[in-house]
């Protein structure tokens, strides 16, 4: 292969990604050839840097600066939630994989550099403030399940139920 990685290093990959997504409550996408292809980029990127960065974005090879574009990125979640997949199209929801629902396109949400150090300032200094979240904490009323995210996921990993099954905690 030119870029160093075999057939087979993407079908494990893919399995991995497979096997925790099920495990997680999300879906990759059911183009299984454009799934190759992102999981095969994801590769070259760890060839290149160390580390999965998301095949779509350009990462700096900073893995520091690029912590918020490691697959699965800080903005999975809420493009799933806004546009029915994430920004390069390997996850989507349970509606899109099914069918039942196009996914939409998907506008960048990663700022600029100098936005992103703002922000994580902003973050770290939060997060010194005794009892500050930074996040919502979201509890399944099934199982009690907490995570701290923009929104609870579409499937609860631990015990399966959907995402109004849960609750805002705190």
């Amino acid at each position: 292969m030119p870029d160093g990685v075999s057939g087979e290093d993407v079908d494990r990959l893919m399995r991995e990604l497979d096997r925790e997504a099920e495990t997680g409550g999300y879906h990759l996408n059911p183009d299984r050839e454009f799934t190759r292809s992102l999981v095969r980029g994801l590769l070259v990127n760890r060839e290149r840097y160390g580390y999965i960065s998301c095949p779509c974005r350009l990462a700096s090879g900073n893995r520091a600066d690029d912590l918020d574009i490691i697959c699965p990125c800080d903005y999975r979640d809420p493009d799933l939630t806004d546009y029915g997949a994430c920004y390069c199209a390997l996850y989507v929801t349970a509606d899109v994989s099914a069918g039942r629902r196009a996914a939409e396109p998907v506008p960048e949400r990663r700022p600029p550099p100098e936005e992103r150090r703002r922000h994580d300032e902003e973050r770290a200094a939060a997060a010194r403030i005794p009892g500050a979240l930074t996040y919502p904490v979201w509890r399944c009323r099934v199982c009690g399940y907490l995570c701290a995210r923009d929104e609870p996921p579409e499937v609860c990993p631990i015990c399966r139920v959907p995402k109004d099954r849960f609750e805002r905690f705190m």
